[in-house]
């Protein structure tokens, strides 16, 4: 084992020095191709935080900590946002350093805005190192920056899928409401209770509708009313490409598209991965109308005191190892911005021929539903979800939990795949230790995707049997 663990270390040392070079080359490469298709100059994490967030309608608070702020202005709001620091620093890599000189090739005006306690002032980029403020005010200021991009955020960008399922969303109908897939009995009077599905990273509501919904009992059909979505980003839903994807945005998104769209009072709620972030942050907006909180594979990480946590929770989920495979995967999407880009470029612009290749050479005896969520996605919407969501909560997570063991009254479930290389089980027993009641279920032999692929009619029994339970004791 120590030996294995040597040859992990040394031989990863090695191939991530040479895609830490890769990564550089690309960053230069994706800013001429930028120019070239889209006519300007585009910010990446590589520069500065400022910069690289210089998106349409957005003004970047520059702060030090564990977050920067974001600023989003609508005609009725202006919202501040919280945006992960892992997003631009993601390490003492050299030659991520040296990519900060692709920030001197400007073919922006910049323009600021100082803001001191209720006072706005206008001024110029270079104005802002010039101003003398006083040592007594340095510690309320802020500096706001943001550019003016005349590209629609609706517009696919070049290397972006641009098929007819993908951009779905773009008709006025679809583009300010997630896809929401419901299965409800004939007669919706007859709906006893609702239970809302929240899939995980780089997942679709498919994964819920194709494998559970069918395998549900008749009584089951017939006293629930099963509401699967698509999140912002993912499968038919909206993938702006000046969204950031933060934590606000998304479960907004849910509460227009799910819960105020249909009325849910009460419902239960069934999350996988990512997606036990959103139900969490969920319950402890709404404490009173979850009846069931179940979790699968819940992405929660013990933070000790004095450490980042969106750093920690990086090196935990993605810890530069190349075995295994899940691990490398992780490490190359979450450290590697531009690396990140290519992967979507080559998999996701040509999900159809990667979808119909699967089908040809399994003789079509394979379903594929699971390439709807895994590549039907921007990189965009993948990079910032997985920072702000993922790494981002990782401070959160235990206030969240605190706030269901002592104010929420439901069930909590968990369940857990035996061989989950993604997400240990020890996160799922982490979660325990904040909330007793809360029942652990690890599946022997069982992934972060088998958990519930391949057990589907064992699972809806389980799930069944969890409403019943909730449905019974809070009446």
């Amino acid at each position: 084992m120590a030996i294995a663990r040597w040859l992990n270390q040394t031989v990863g040392l090695f191939v991530f020095f040479l895609l830490d070079i890769l990564d550089f080359l690309l960053c230069f490469t994706y800013k001429t191709l930028d120019f070239f298709f889209e006519s300007e100059w585009k910010p990446c994490y590589c520069s500065s935080p400022l910069e690289a967030q210089a998106k349409t309608r957005k003004i970047i608070v520059s702060e030090r900590g564990e977050y920067s702020k974001v600023v989003s202005m609508t005609r009725t709001k202006i919202h501040f946002d919280e945006i992960s620091d892992t997003l631009y620093s993601r390490g003492p890599s050299l030659l991520m350093r040296l990519s900060k000189l692709v920030s001197s090739v400007k073919c922006f005006n910049y323009k600021g805005v100082i803001m001191r306690g209720s006072v706005v002032e206008s001024c110029d980029h270079n104005y802002e190192s010039k101003k003398k403020i006083s040592s007594g005010n340095k510690k309320r200021l802020m500096t706001l920056k943001s550019t003016v991009v005349e590209k629609s955020p609706t517009t696919p960008r070049w290397s972006d899928c641009n098929c007819s399922f993908c951009t779905s969303w773009i008709s006025p109908s679809n583009k300010d409401s997630l896809f929401v897939k419901v299965q409800q009995p004939k007669d919706n009077k007859k709906a006893r209770d609702n239970v809302l599905f929240i899939h995980g990273f780089l997942s679709s509501s498919s994964f819920w509708t194709e494998t559970l919904f069918p395998n549900f009992s008749d009584s089951a059909k017939s006293n629930y009313r099963l509401i699967a979505v698509d999140l912002l980003g993912y499968g038919r839903s909206p993938k702006p490409n000046d969204s950031l994807y933060t934590l606000r945005e998304h479960l907004e998104m849910i509460e227009k598209s799910v819960i105020a769209q249909y009325k849910l009072k009460k419902f239960h709620i069934v999350a996988h991965s990512l997606g036990c972030v959103l139900a969490l942050a969920l319950t402890v907006k709404h404490p009173g109308a979850i009846k069931s909180l179940t979790l699968l594979a819940p992405p929660f990480y013990k933070v000790p005191k004095g450490v980042n946590p969106g750093q920690y929770v990086m090196r935990k989920v993605a810890p530069k190892n190349i075995w295994p495979p899940m691990q490398f995967g992780a490490s190359l999407i979450s450290w590697y911005e531009h690396l990140g880009r290519t992967v979507c470029l080559v998999l996701c612009k040509g999900h159809r021929l990667v979808d119909s290749l699967t089908r040809l050479f399994t003789l079509n005896r394979m379903r594929t539903y699971l390439i709807e969520g895994f590549l039907c996605h921007t990189h965009n919407g993948s990079w910032h979800t997985l920072h702000n969501i993922i790494f981002g909560s990782g401070g959160k997570l235990e206030s969240y939990l605190d706030h269901v063991r002592d104010h929420v009254d439901c069930d909590v479930a968990i369940f857990h795949g035996g061989k989950d290389e993604v997400i240990p089980v020890e996160c799922s027993y982490s979660v325990k230790t904040k909330v007793p009641r809360a029942t652990v279920h690890v599946i022997p032999d069982k992934d972060h995707i088998t958990i519930v692929v391949g057990r589907q009619k064992d699972f809806a029994r389980e799930l069944e049997l969890i409403w019943q339970r909730s449905t019974t004791t809070h009446k």
